[in-house]
C-alpha cells in the first residue's frame, strides 16, 4: 500500500494548520512507502534549510518505521545505531519524522517537518500522520 496524493496533501493541510496553531513556519515533506517524495509544503517564511531536512526526516521515518526521534535515541554512541545517520545518502535522527499509518495499522509512508524547535517539528508531524 502506497498513500496517495489525496492522502499527502490532507496530511500537510493538517500539519500546516497545526503549524499556525503553535505560531512557527514549516517544511513538510510526504513520502510514499518507498519513500518516494509524493508532497511538499514550505509554509511562506519558513526556513530555507530545513527544506532538505523535512524530505531526509520522512524518508528516515519510512526507512526505519519509527520516529526519528526514537532513531536518534538508538543512534547515540554506545547505542545499538550508533553512526547510523551516515548510511542512506544522509539520514536525520532528531525528532520531526513520523510515520503515517493507514486505517487497518499498515504503514503507507512518512511525513518529515523542519522548522522550529524539534518539540515543535514534532507535535506538526504527528498533527499531519494523523490526519490520514
Amino acid at each position: 500500500m502506497n498513500i496517495t496524493l489525496a492522502q499527502a496533501e490532507k496530511a500537510i493541510v493538517a500539519a500546516k494548520e497545526k503549524a499556525k496553531a503553535i505560531d512557527t513556519k514549516m517544511n513538510i515533506a510526504v513520502v510514499d512507502a518507498g519513500a518516494n517524495l509524493v508532497a511538499f509544503g514550505r509554509m511562506d517564511g519558513a526556513w530555507l534549510g530545513s527544506l532538505d531536512i523535512s524530505i531526509k526526516k520522512a524518508k528516515t521515518a519510512r526507512y526505519f518505521d519509527m520516529n526519528t526521534g526514537i532513531v536518534g535515541e538508538l543512534s547515540q554512541p554506545g547505542g545499538s545505531l550508533y553512526n547510523i545517520e551516515h548510511s542512506n545518502g544522509g539520514l536525520i535522527t532528531f525528532p520531526g519524522g513520523v510515520p503515517i499509518k493507514n486505517a487497518n495499522g499498515e504503514i503507507i509512508g512518512a511525513i518529515g517537518v523542519s522548522g522550529s524547535a524539534v518539540e515543535n517539528d514534532h507535535a506538526v508531524a504527528e498533527a499531519g500522520a494523523k490526519a490520514v
